[in-house]
Order: structure tokens, then C-alpha cells, then sequence
């Protein structure tokens, strides 16, 4: 896995947002699983791929890069485990262009809870690119309460304020490495996968997309966009990731016809309108 620190920051971060994209064309693709199955089945297959990631990249230090980043990582992972929650959640119950969309104003949770909690300055910029997304967000939320994916949305949401959250958890600890608490992540998940599951019978084609979601959509798309912002200019990572944002609506509506309202179109334009306008802030939250 240490060929992946040779290539450059931008191509692994282009490749990972692609794999990310096709998230919600996976969860649409189960049949029988419900919610919970999926969200088990998902998260042991990204365990298996992450340990052998970390034993193949870390090796003799696995266990001391565990034992450094301490109860900091644990709650990191409890953070992040509910983002896999909602995201899985919320694909099933809304347009995946509400989620992805929806996913995308992460930049703009980090900027409020950095001047709530951390007391950063929020620039002119960002403030006129805050209140851009919020305006998508309602633009799409006011529609979803006539359509009955209110509940959708509002799970979303929870995916970029964990994840902001994370964030300021990693800012106060700043010798946190980052894939601990992505491990933990996918234990927290295991155990609700465990305990909420109806049944743990799944057919050969639930187990296969199982696979695909946990391995190449999940982990790799994590492992390649963390390597990559590490040598990627904080502007470009804002840029690059619209790449998620863009495809995933795209595959549903090759793949499943599925169709977004126009009221989501709009909201969603605002939205990537209010990040590219976010990325020229210089002041902007660095992590």
C-alpha cells in the first residue's frame, strides 16, 4: 500500500471523491437487506480492508499508533459511526442528489463550529458562502416536507456536523492520527449492524454489494483522500471533492432513472456554488 504515497495528492484525491460517488447507486441496489444489514455488512467488509491497510502500511507500530491516539480516537470513531448511520439512512429514504448535496456544506459547518468552539474568525467570504448553502439546503428542505423526505434531509445533516465535529476533535488534539478513529468508526458500526439487525441472512447479491460498498466506494475512497490532502493545497481538496457531489446524482439517473425535483437541482447549484466561492477564502479553516 505504499505505492499510494508515491502519486499525486490530486489524483488520489480525484480518484477518492469517484469512489465515494457511487454510494448511493450501491444502498439503491440492495433488494431485501434493510437498513441496519446493509450498514453491518458495509462496515465488516471496510474493517477487513482498513486492518490490512494498516497492518500492510504501519506494520510493527499498528498497535502503538492505537495506543498514542488514545480516548480522543474512540470518540472520533463514535462521531464518525454516526455519519455512517445517516448516510446509509438518509440514501434510502431521499434523492441520493439531497444527500450529496447536502454532504458538501461540511466545508461550512467547519467554519461555524470553528468560531463557536475554537473562536476563528469567519471572513467576509466565508460568511456570504454560509449563508449561499444554507439557502440550498432550504431550498431543497421546503420541497422534501411536500415529497415526505423531510426525515431524509434531516439525517443528512448529520453527516457533515459529525464530521465537522471530528474535525474540531482533531483540532484540540493535534497529534490525532486520523486512521484510528476511522477504525473505531467501523466498529461503533458493526456493533448497531449487530444489535438492530431483523436477521443476518443475506443472499450472494447483497454480500457482493456489501463488498463493493465497504471496499472500493468506502475504504479506498477514505484511504486515497486522506493520503492525498496531505500534499493537496486546502483549496483544490474543496474543488476536487465536488467530484462526489457531481457523479453520484449522475449514476442513479443513468442506472436507476432516478430523477431529482427541480427545487433539489437549484438547491444543489447554490450549494456548489457557495463552496467554489468558499475555496478563494485564504483565511479559511486549515486542517
Amino acid at each position: 500500500m505504499l505505492f499510494l504515497y508515491k502519486i499525486p495528492g490530486y489524483m488520489l484525491l480525484l480518484f477518492g471523491a469517484f469512489c465515494l460517488s457511487w454510494g448511493g447507486y450501491i444502498v439503491r441496489s440492495f433488494q431485501d437487506a434493510s437498513v441496519w444489514q446493509i450498514l453491518l455488512i458495509r462496515s465488516l467488509f471496510f474493517m477487513i480492508a482498513l486492518v490490512i491497510f494498516l497492518i500492510s502500511t504501519y506494520k510493527k507500530n499498528t498497535l502503538k499508533i492505537f495506543k498514542d491516539a488514545g480516548y480522543p480516537a474512540l470518540i472520533g470513531g463514535l462521531v464518525m459511526s454516526l455519519s455512517f448511520v445517516a448516510y446509509v439512512y438518509s440514501m434510502t429514504v431521499t434523492s441520493v442528489a439531497n444527500v450529496v448535496f447536502i454532504i458538501s456544506t461540511q466545508t461550512m459547518f467547519l467554519a461555524i463550529f470553528g468560531y463557536i468552539f475554537l473562536k476563528e474568525k469567519v471572513s467576509l467570504i466565508c460568511f456570504i458562502s454560509i449563508i449561499l448553502a444554507m439557502t440550498g439546503i432550504s431550498i431543497m428542505v421546503s420541497d422534501s416536507i411536500s415529497s415526505g423526505s423531510l426525515l431524509g434531509n434531516i439525517v443528512a445533516l448529520a453527516i457533515p456536523i459529525n464530521f465537522s465535529i471530528l474535525v474540531m476533535i482533531i483540532r484540540k488534539y493535534k497529534n490525532l492520527d486520523m486512521v484510528p478513529a476511522i477504525f473505531y468508526s467501523g466498529v461503533f458500526s458493526i456493533i448497531y449492524g449487530l444489535f438492530l439487525s431483523e436477521t443476518f441472512s443475506f443472499s450472494s447479491s447483497d454480500i457482493f454489494l456489501g463488498f463493493l460498498l465497504g471496499v472500493p466506494q468506502l475504504a479506498f475512497g477514505f484511504i486515497c483522500i486522506t493520503i492525498g490532502s496531505r500534499t493537496t493545497p486546502s483549496t483544490t481538496v474543496g474543488l476536487l471533492m465536488l467530484t462526489e457531489t457531481l457523479f453520484a446524482p449522475v449514476w442513479v439517473w443513468l442506472f436507476l432513472n432516478e430523477i431529482p425535483p427541480y427545487s433539489v437541482l437549484i438547491g444543489g447549484f447554490i450549494i456548489i456554488l457557495a463552496i467554489i466561492i468558499n475555496s478563494f477564502d485564504k483565511n479559511k479553516l486549515k486542517v
